[in-house]
This record gives structure tokens, C-alpha cells and sequence, in this order.
């Protein structure tokens, strides 16, 4: 019988982080720990208040598998739906694996991993001014150890500054790539005002426009710019539906509910013809490691989770210049 653990962790945000649908300081995660008596395997989740997921819930969830015989990833996707208590047991599960077998988790699931990749930075939603600021900062830093800025996410809000927004992160950093994320914000209104200007601007990617159930007006919209679902865009039971909708899709192991899934949904996305984003929420390396390994072939990553607090986890992700290096095994995988 496994020993299963599961416990909150709070990590406090550098500075505030606002998106359309609130604010935060901090992070709140659950951090599941998985024990056979001689190997431990650890994994993360963050409950996302948007699917009505909180701490305590995550942590009832877990309770309810702990005493279950002979609970491996499979039967975990069968007990649990897909969601933040799915994923910190599935991926504590897949860390278990990893240090019975010796192996890393990239070999357990046969996938390709590259020793480096690229991340988007979230800029979080504010004024034009203070967007810019912290494009601006963010950019200092860059060049101060000799980098160049990557790509950057910006947070819009829906509301009649959005265009000033991306106009003001443009001047700050003219030749970064530049995605914007509404957080289901806008309105199609609001959408046919702005697109061809975000065109001219150089955004090279508009994720989740519109609320979930009403992303249906993207098969009557023109595109000039590539559509990313991803409240829309949960499991792989859900892509038929986006076919005419999206050119791309977020994977988030919080929203697939582990590695597992999310592996599923990669490859059958693939199969559909979709391009893939691998994103976050925000959260510690522990949450990012699993993530990390999706994110060889992807043709976005947005794992910045880690740099948005004031301190990350022991052993964590080597981020440096943009770019994301290989989980330590101390970390996870």
C-alpha cells in the first residue's frame, strides 16, 4: 500500500499579478507526496478558482484515493476528473516511477526532451505605463548579462485599453514576440476593433479571446492572427469541438489533470493538426517540471511560473537568458 501525503504551500508573488478576473500576492499550491518504503515521488497542483476548485477541495480529493489498493496512474485517472488534485497525484506518481526504474520520465513516456527551451515572461494586467515599466525592467535585465529579451505575454483586460496596452509593450521591447492572453475578457465587438491593429503590432498569438461557452463566434471571425484556446480546452475529449475554432491549444497539467492525460491530449492534438502551447498557472518548479517535458516540440512554452515569485523550491529549474533547462532530478522526473 502506498503512503500518500498531501499538504498546502504558500509562495509569495514578487509583486502583484492581475489578469481580467482578479488579483493575487501569492501562491497557493498542494504539493502530494507518494512513498512505497523505499522511494518517495512528489508532485504539484494548483486549485483554479475559475473551476471551482479550492485547497480544501484538493486536499478532500486526495483523501478519498489514499486507502485505495493498488493506486497507480491509471486507476487515478479513473478515480479522480481531470483537474489540480488529478495532476499533483498523477505527476507524484510519474516521479515514482521514475526513481523505482532509475530512469528519467522523459524515457518512462518515450517522448523527445532538448537540453534548453525558450519561455514566454507574463507581463500582468495594468495600465499602458505600468505594462511598459515592467516590460522595460524586464528588458534591462536581460541586456545587463548580455541576453536578449524572449517572447512576452501580455494580460489584457477587455475594456477600451487593451490596444494602448500592446502600442506601449511594442515601444518598450520592438522586437520582442509578443502574446496576448483576454481570459475569456473580450466580446466580438471588441475583438474586430482591435485584431488587424494587434496584427500591425506584431502579436503573433491571441489566447482565449472569448468565455468558453461562447467561442463559437471564432468559426464566423476572420483570424489574421492564430486563436490559442484554453479555458476551452481541458482533455482531449474536448478537441473535436475546437476544430474550426483554434489553430492552438494550451495544455496545462492543471487543467488535464497530470502528465498522463496531457500526454494524450498532445499527441492526439498533434494528430489533429493542431499547434500546441504549453502553459501554467502560477506555481513552484515542483509544478513546472512535468510541464517542462511536453514542452521540446511545442511551438510556444509559457512556463514562467517560477520567476513570478519571490522564491522558488529547493532544486528547482535552471531558468536563465529565456530559457528553461532540464528538471534536476532532485526536483522531480
Amino acid at each position: 500500500m502506498l503512503i500518500i501525503e498531501a499538504r498546502e504551500e504558500v509562495w509569495p508573488l514578487k509583486e502583484v499579478f492581475r489578469i481580467s478576473r482578479g488579483s493575487r500576492t501569492e501562491a497557493r499550491v498542494v504539493v502530494v507526496t507518494v512513498n512505497d518504503g523505499e522511494n518517495a515521488g512528489r508532485g504539484e497542483g494548483v486549485p483554479i478558482k475559475r473551476y471551482n476548485q479550492s485547497i480544501p477541495s484538493v486536499l478532500a480529493q486526495i483523501e478519498s484515493v489514499k486507502s485505495v489498493p493498488d493506486l497507480d496512474r491509471h486507476v487515478v485517472q479513473k478515480l479522480l476528473p481531470a483537474g489540480a488534485a488529478r495532476n499533483a497525484l498523477d505527476c507524484a506518481l510519474w516521479d515514482l516511477e521514475a526513481k523505482r526504474s532509475g530512469k528519467r520520465v522523459w524515457e518512462l513516456a518515450d517522448i523527445p526532451i532538448v537540453p534548453e527551451v525558450e519561455t514566454s515572461f507574463t507581463i500582468s494586467l495594468d495600465t499602458p505605463e505600468k505594462m511598459a515599466a515592467s516590460v522595460q525592467s524586464y528588458s534591462e535585465s536581460f541586456r545587463e548579462h548580455g541576453g536578449v529579451p524572449g517572447p512576452l505575454k501580455l494580460k489584457l483586460g477587455g475594456d477600451a485599453f487593451d490596444l494602448e496596452r500592446v502600442a506601449a509593450v511594442r515601444e518598450a521591447a520592438p522586437a520582442a514576440r509578443l502574446l496576448i492572453d483576454a481570459n475569456e475578457s473580450w466580446s466580438p465587438e471588441h475583438y474586430r476593433k482591435i485584431v488587424l491593429a494587434l496584427k500591425v503590432l506584431g502579436v503573433a498569438l491571441i489566447e482565449q479571446p472569448f468565455p468558453a461557452d461562447a467561442d463559437e463566434v471564432l468559426e464566423t471571425l476572420d483570424q489574421p492572427i492564430p486563436v490559442c484556446a484554453d479555458e476551452s480546452c481541458h482533455t482531449t475529449d474536448d478537441l473535436s469541438r475546437l476544430k474550426n475554432r483554434y489553430e492552438v491549444i494550451n495544455v496545462k497539467l492543471d487543467k488535464t489533470g497530470g502528465l498522463t492525460e496531457a500526454l494524450r491530449l498532445r499527441e492526439s492534438a498533434r494528430e489533429t493538426g493542431f499547434k500546441l502551447l504549453i502553459g501554467c498557472m502560477v506555481g513552484t518548479s515542483l509544478g513546472m517540471a512535468p510541464a517542462r517535458v511536453l514542452a521540446s516540440t511545442a511551438e510556444y512554452v509559457d512556463l514562467d511560473g517560477p520567476l513570478l515569485l519571490a522564491r522558488d523550491c529547493d532544486h528547482a529549474l535552471p531558468y536563465g537568458n529565456g530559457r528553461i533547462g532540464i528538471p534536476p532530478r532532485e526536483l522531480w522526473g
